[in-house]
């Protein structure tokens, strides 16, 4: 069976490279290996699929060469993507600032992909798997599960390590190995972490539990929510800063950045000396989480009682909290896989493997790990349109 171009791997840059492809007249096969199509679309925000941000940028990427994805970006924009969704009369809404998400259900964007496929004459089957990819006389020849193809031009879009329950496997890695192509270490990203059991004790009971927070490490630092779980810590501010968290790193979490709590304190002093210091601070968070973290650091009593320099340990304890994580939930959890295929292996032009005539590699699998929000899903669009100009 002869095809131009056989795309492995039917999730986001995989349907945007094959339609892309076959509107310029390639004959395109998708092979998938599970049996649902989409099936990271269709877990994505909830539900809702946060398909793009809008001010998408090379800043919000992580890569040993942070210049690579600036061509991709720049050709193929969160823009370009909004177009399209509206040209499909798919409704949608900005959640956070620059965030779009699908009004309904991700399935619209999923259907909005696969509806591109079948106008384009893109030819997809799932439930295959793929044995062997050896070069053949002009081009590749692919052992599946589906029987043998030999084809011009192989592309990998089988994503990275997260969510293995999802069909996420290490396909692109072994494949990138077996041509010669340098693979940098990897860990799950955009993850939570799991505490300590002695701390977590104290936490547990706060699972559920939200807070908005700066957390900072090595250097970085995002202001948003964190979420208390029953096994650690999550919500956006600490999946964000999971992508800079190295094992053994502490991460410090100011749980009022936009309080000058000591001079807050000194005034409710004065004002409310026999107000209780658990009560003063439940107002800027929940009773229960004052209440366990006042336990925990051993602040009792009246306000009145505290001299400036208990209200200076006041503030160090609750804007700069140092946590040691014992670790993440791993990639089970994780949004991303962090590193990847190596970038100075591949044209940041058209994604082919400078190692291997026609073979391409786009999407999670390289070395290009976007900040949470939607900035992942515009990486899959602009690797696998701009690969599909070439494939």
């Amino acid at each position: 069976m002869n095809y131009d171009v056989v795309i492995i791997g039917g999730g986001a840059s995989g349907l945007m490279c094959a339609a892309t492809a076959a509107y310029r007249g390639r004959k395109v096969l998708l092979l998938e290996h599970t049996r649902k199509i989409g099936r990271k679309i269709l877990m994505s925000g909830g539900g809702r699929c946060n398909f793009t941000h809008l001010h998408n940028s090379p800043v919000n990427f992580l890569s040993g060469n942070p210049h690579f994805c600036k061509s991709a970006l720049s050709r193929f924009s969160a823009a370009d993507f909004v177009e399209l969704v509206d040209r499909h009369g798919i409704e949608y809404h900005e959640k956070t600032p620059g965030q779009l998400f699908c009004n309904e259900s991700s399935k619209e964007i999923l259907q909005l992909l696969l509806t591109e496929c079948e106008w384009a004459g893109v030819e997809i089957m799932t439930e295959t798997s793929v044995f062997e990819i050896q070069p053949g006389e002009q081009g590749y020849h692919l052992k599946t599960s589906r029987g043998q193809f030999d084809v011009e031009s192989v592309v990998i879009a089988t994503g990275g390590l997260s969510i293995p329950n999802g069909g996420a496997t290490g396909f692109a890695y072994d494949v990138a190995e077996q041509f010669g192509l340098n693979v940098t270490p990897r860990q799950a990203a955009l993850v939570p972490f799991t505490l300590q059991p002695d701390l977590l004790e104290h936490l547990k009971p706060l699972s559920g539990v939200s807070q908005p927070v700066t957390v900072t490490c090595n250097g970085m630092s995002f202001t948003e929510n964190l979420l208390l779980t029953h096994r650690g810590l999550s919500g956006p501010a600490i999946l964000q800063i999971s992508s800079y968290w190295h094992a053994g790193d502490e991460i410090e979490i100011d749980l009022l950045p936009k309080l000058a709590l000591s001079e807050w304190l000194r005034d409710q002093r004065q004002q409310r000396p026999k107000a209780e210091l658990r009560t003063l601070i439940a107002q800027h968070m929940t009773k229960r989480l004052a209440q366990t973290l006042c336990d925990l650091w051993g602040f009792e009593g009246e306000i009145g009682q505290y001299s400036n320099a208990r209200l200076q340990a006041v503030e160090q304890q609750f804007k700069h909290w140092n946590i040691k994580p014992s670790g993440t939930e791993g990639y089970r959890t994780a949004e991303v896989t962090l590193g990847g295929i190596d970038t100075n292996e591949v044209s940041q032009k058209t994604f082919e493997a400078n190692k291997a005539k026609g073979l391409y590699f786009i999407g999670e699998c390289l070395d290009v790990t976007g900040h949470l929000g939607g900035h992942n899903f515009q990486w899959a669009w602009a690797s696998g349109f701009c690969a599909g100009q070439f494939v």
